[in-house]
């Protein structure tokens, strides 16, 4: 069955490791933005009944209980089997979870990140653990169970000492189901573009090199980072939660059924600034940002700016993240399988492949070999 994903690209603050096209902009750009949203989902004809949505952002937890109430309203199918939304930890209280629940969410996704103090100053995020766990407290007496906690293994200043603190917590607040991010160093975000700069592998413009601001000389080495996640597996697992993608960890039954549409490579429309639709034979993409996208509406024009034919090769580099694999005709890339094989990267049976572990830290490297 297929999912709907809704994207509210605002923020109270951008974190420095945020590669995504979401930050703080003006009050007015928010309001119109709501109402592009409202525009883009209302003349839908729904090929069929949605079996899961997902708020993601930017926050969406941030977005007024009514306005929420009145988006989700144009998507047939409440109450459905899983309503996702995204929230950053600070500022829930029972009576907004109560709205979200009456709303439709009944799930939530806690971008936590780390339970450290130094590391979440760092990266500019407001919360600490005792937020959390507060937090986490009310949205269980709501009845609000499905819950996410998102962790950042790579954050500046992150130690072992630190990271394992940060599994603690995990299991001290009993989380059903935990996503573990190795940091992305890109230009898209300050802290990735200072870390490539320090590297040298970005030069610097302009005629005088800036000062650092983002602690990327305090970013662990590549090393470290890999050796954050291994623990993570360890010890999730030994909570009796079990990675079934390479970021997603869960115990059983409590899968994010929205997410394991993408590896799978099920139909989802989604709407709002560059937000992705696929109908298993064609793929769509939004405007890229939120003031592009709600011009356009102002303009008379539609969302897309995209539009292209699936790639055969997805089958490759989206299963091959699933713990369990895929199965599919890899003889067409033989050659790349039986190599990478060789290496360790890879597990082929039949038609059946899977990443070995190593394969899944060197993951972006496999996937290459099939685009």
């Amino acid at each position: 069955m297929a999912g709907v994903y809704l994207s509210y690209p605002f923020c109270a603050q951008k974190c420095t490791y945020c590669n995504f096209a979401s930050g703080v902009f003006p009050r007015d750009l928010e309001a119109r933005y709501l109402e592009a949203l409202k525009a883009e989902l209302s003349p839908i004809h729904w090929p069929w009944i949605p079996e899961t949505v997902y708020l993601g952002g930017g926050t969406p937890s941030r977005m007024a209980p009514e306005a929420l109430t009145s988006i989700l309203d144009l998507i047939p199918g409440k109450p459905w089997p899983e309503g996702t939304m995204e929230a950053a930890p600070g500022g829930i209280t029972p009576a907004l979870v109560n709205a979200w629940r009456a709303a439709g969410i009944n799930r939530v996704s806690l971008g936590v990140q780390s339970f450290d103090a130094r590391e979440l100053a760092r990266t500019g995020r407001k919360h600490d653990a005792e937020t959390v766990a507060a937090e986490i407290a009310a949205l269980r007496s709501a009845g609000l169970d499905n819950l996410n906690l998102d962790l950042i293994a790579g954050l500046p200043c992150q130690t072992l000492q630190s990271w394992t603190a940060s599994l603690d917590w995990i299991e001290r607040l009993e989380a059903p189901h935990v996503s573990v991010y190795m940091l992305e160093v890109d230009e898209d975000s300050r802290l990735g573009a200072e870390v490539l700069r320090l590297s040298g592998l970005q030069p610097a413009t302009g005629t005088s090199v800036p000062a650092p601001r983002y602690s990327a000389a305090d970013v662990p080495t590549e090393d470290a980072i890999a050796d954050f996640y291994e623990l993570a597996v360890e010890r999730l697992a030994a909570m009796g939660i079990y990675r079934y993608e390479i970021s997603n960890f869960a115990r059983p039954g409590f899968e994010s059924r929205h997410n394991l549409k993408y590896w799978r490579r099920e139909p989802y429309l989604g709407f709002g600034a560059d937000a992705h639709s696929f109908d298993g034979k064609t793929r769509w993409q939004n405007a890229e940002t939120a003031r592009e996208y709600v011009e356009r509406f102002a303009n008379g024009l539609s969302a897309i700016v995209e539009r292209t034919p699936a790639d055969s090769a997805e089958a490759f580099f989206l299963g091959l993240r699933l713990d369990s694999g895929v199965n599919a005709d890899w003889s067409p890339y033989s050659d790349a399988v039986e190599r990478l094989a060789r290496q360790g990267l890879l597990q082929a049976q039949g038609c059946h492949l899977r990443l070995t572990p190593r394969g899944v830290l060197l993951s972006n490297e496999v996937f290459a070999e099939f685009i």
